[in-house]
């Protein structure tokens, strides 16, 4: 597990960029369309382990907030466990995780309980806050880290939520450490603010056309304006 070692003496955000990197490789060898078109569900490809991955190493993120993001790490903890049993079911088949989900919505169970397109909706919805997190972090890391994470939760999430999951993120709000401390606890040993606005600019620029194609097949499973319940 050198990779894993290295990852660890880096930062948080170096960590998902390497995670990322990796289901970026293993789709550009099963797919050579442009991730500008629109994917369609029939030749849809997501590595379910790399993708999981980077989901695992984006929890590290969310923790440097702090108590805050504390419902929606567990969220992304149990929908991330919940898509690996169902890979763990049959690891060849779905080794693709466009498979499972394509699975529960021909059996019309993709909206029932705790299904595994639920996970993944829930999932993709957390990187779309992170990006949103990023993108204003990147532009000026020492804006209000209050602010900066209020704004990213009405883009990515509120949408989503119902009442009384935002009422509980408003009172969570108040626990948002400031600015110069999450910056802090993001920065790697030895490492400068301009190196971690390079590596902020640089998982953006990996996340969001990977999140465009992700959002291009929850729309064409259907699954796009799932709600929390």
């Amino acid at each position: 597990m050198k990779r894993r070692r290295e990852m660890e003496n880096g930062s948080e955000i170096r960590s998902v960029i390497e995670e990322l990197s990796m289901v970026v490789k293993v789709k550009t060898g099963d797919d050579d369309h442009d991730a500008a078109v629109q994917v369609h569900q029939d030749s849809a490809h997501i590595p379910t382990r790399p993708f999981l991955c980077v989901c695992n190493s984006i929890l590290q993120v969310l923790d440097k907030i702090g108590p805050t993001m504390a419902v929606l790490r567990q969220d992304v903890h149990q929908n991330i466990q919940r898509l690996e049993k169902a890979r763990e079911s049959n690891p060849s088949k779905y080794s693709n995780l466009i498979e499972i989900l394509r699975k529960e919505v021909t059996e019309g169970n993709a909206r029932k309980g705790a299904s595994c397109c639920k996970a993944f909706v829930w999932l993709t919805r957390s990187m779309d806050f992170m990006v949103a997190l990023l993108q204003r972090l990147a532009k000026d890391p020492r804006q209000s880290m209050e602010q900066a994470v209020e704004e990213s939760y009405f883009i990515a999430l509120k949408p989503w939520h119902g009442w009384i999951s935002s009422a509980a993120f408003k009172v969570a709000l108040k626990l948002v450490p400031d600015d110069r401390t999450f910056i802090t606890l993001l920065l790697a040993k030895d490492e400068n603010l301009d190196t971690l606005k390079e590596e902020m600019q640089s998982l953006i620029s990996l996340l969001v056309p990977f999140l465009e194609e992700i959002h291009s097949i929850l729309s064409s499973l259907g699954l796009d304006r799932l709600k929390a319940t």
